[in-house]
Order: C-alpha cells, then sequence, then structure tokens
C-alpha cells in the first residue's frame, strides 16, 4: 500500500460547517456516536462496543505527523449546530488516488450532512487526486446516494471487513475521476 507522509491539512468551508481538523477535545462527541452500533456497523474500522481509549488513540493517529489518511470533523458550532456532527476522511492509496470516508451522527441523518462534507471535499481536492474511491456497505443505500449525489459513478459488488459486525460485509465501490 502506498505510504506517504501528510503534512497540511486545511480547513474546508461546507456551507452549513466547515471541515475541521479533528482536536482532541472532540473525543467525548465522537465516542459518544461512534458507541452507537447502527454508526459502527455502517463501518469497516470502528468496533462496538467501542473500547475505552480507542477514540482518543484514533484522534492521536489523526493528528500524527505520520497519518495516511486526513480525518476532519464536520463542525457546525459557527452556524449554530453542534462542534461535531460526524467526520469525513480521505486516504492516500496511490500518489494521485485516495478514498473518501464519512460518517454523520444518526442525529443528524437524513439532514444532506454527508452529501455536503463529501461534495465540499471533493470540490477542495486536498491530496490532488487523479481519481476518488469510495465504498458503502450494501444494506446502507443512503450513504450510496450521498456518493451518487457527489459524482460518484458506480464500479462494481465487492465486500469488506466489518469490526463492528465480525464478519465480511457486501459492498458497493465506487469511484469519481477529477
Amino acid at each position: 500500500m502506498f505510504q506517504e507522509t501528510i503534512t497540511a491539512q486545511p480547513v474546508i468551508e461546507a456551507g452549513r460547517f466547515v471541515l475541521r481538523p479533528l482536536r482532541r477535545s472532540d473525543a467525548g462527541l465522537i465516542s459518544l456516536y461512534t458507541a452507537d452500533k447502527r454508526v459502527a456497523e455502517g463501518t469497516r474500522a470502528i468496533p462496538h462496543p467501542l473500547p475505552p481509549g480507542a477514540t482518543e488513540a484514533y484522534i492521536a493517529r489523526a493528528q500524527g505527523a505520520d497519518r495516511r489518511e486526513d480525518v476532519w470533523a464536520l463542525d457546525g458550532s459557527g452556524q449554530g449546530l453542534a462542534e461535531v456532527l460526524g467526520v469525513v476522511s480521505l486516504t492516500r492509496i496511490e500518489p494521485d488516488q485516495s478514498e473518501v470516508g464519512f460518517w454523520v451522527a444518526p442525529g443528524f441523518w437524513n439532514t444532506g450532512f454527508a452529501s455536503e462534507a463529501v461534495a465540499a471535499l471533493v470540490a477542495a481536492n486536498p491530496h490532488d487526486s487523479r481519481t476518488l474511491f469510495a465504498e458503502v456497505f450494501q444494506d446502507n443505500p443512503g450513504s450510496a446516494r450521498v456518493l451518487s449525489n457527489c459524482g460518484f459513478d458506480y464500479l462494481g459488488d465487492a465486500e469488506s471487513w466489518s469490526v463492528a459486525r465480525g464478519a465480511r460485509v457486501p459492498t458497493w465501490t465506487y469511484l469519481r475521476k477529477m
């Protein structure tokens, strides 16, 4: 797998919120949201139940100078919303290819926040990627709509391991040429 150190992570305007790098003070809300089984089971990597210290370790990795993934909080505090509404990430998989990941807290589902966050990330293209990939579990059609709404094209079916589910889960894979 491609390894490159990512040094600068911009703040990205997204309309009703900003995408900003994670900070230690986000741990409480991220822990609260990711402790929800529905959020954990919608991702590949979030365990359920959430072990003590997992969120703090995640934030520390996201802040590390040797990271290969940039993670942004959807911060709505400037608009009177929650300081963390969810997260969106971009992981380098090749010098000019990155993978998009995202989740939104259940209290903010069906608000358009995920589509807004992914659209802002695509528009900013902070990794200067030529191609963006994403995958969603097939039992999460809402996340598939987010990708379609943001100009991603369906590539095909696959499967990925879900830590929370303890199983391989069918996925839909998407691609966006920049």
